[in-house]
């Protein structure tokens, strides 16, 4: 029966082969550990990773993060439809109470924050009529939502029976 030794399996050197070759020749020291350009060039690959991963996983945060504008303008649209059934005209302003003055409609105001739940954007309102009006959410300075390249500025219009919201790429699901 033919028996093989177990050490030369692992690299076709078997570790005592390999300390005895790694070993200066006349002392008894073995050699352990990684060399400096070993430790070098790993460092370079991890350096190479995350230069390309983190610009993508800054991007898919602030993406994310997008849902708390979209949030807050449909929380507008919602709070605009509820006021416009009850005093005939869509609110003029966020405030901290709600307001429904049929008699003079540019009083008429939303009982919403001007800031979006996160605190990521600013809120407002503009282009009120009897038909339609515009609330806007905007990045507020300062945070990562004001590199979010395009999407800075989050609009949903309503006008009539349309609702268009704008910018269409920054509004997908």
């Amino acid at each position: 029966m033919h028996t093989t030794n177990p050490s030369n399996f692992s690299s076709g050197l078997g570790a005592p082969r390999l300390a005895k070759l790694r070993s200066h020749p006349g002392t008894r020291r073995c050699e352990r550990g990684f060399t400096l350009i070993e430790l070098m060039v790993v460092v370079a690959i991890v350096a190479i990773i995350a230069a390309i991963a983190l610009p993508s996983y800054q991007q898919s945060v602030r993406s994310s993060r997008r849902a708390d504008a979209v949030l807050a303008l449909q929380q507008i649209q919602m709070a605009q439809e509820r006021l416009r059934a009850e005093c005939t005209s869509y609110g003029a302003g966020l405030a901290a109470a709600r307001v429904c003055d049929p008699g003079t409609p540019a009083n008429n105001r939303l009982a919403l924050a001007t800031t979006s739940p996160d605190g990521l954007y600013t809120l407002a309102l503009s282009n009120i009529s009897p038909t339609g009006y515009t609330a806007t959410a905007t990045a507020v300075t300062g945070t990562s939502q004001a590199s979010d390249t395009g999407c800075t500025v989050l609009t949903l219009a309503v006008t009539g029976l349309t609702l268009t919201r704008t910018p269409a790429e920054c509004w997908t699901r």
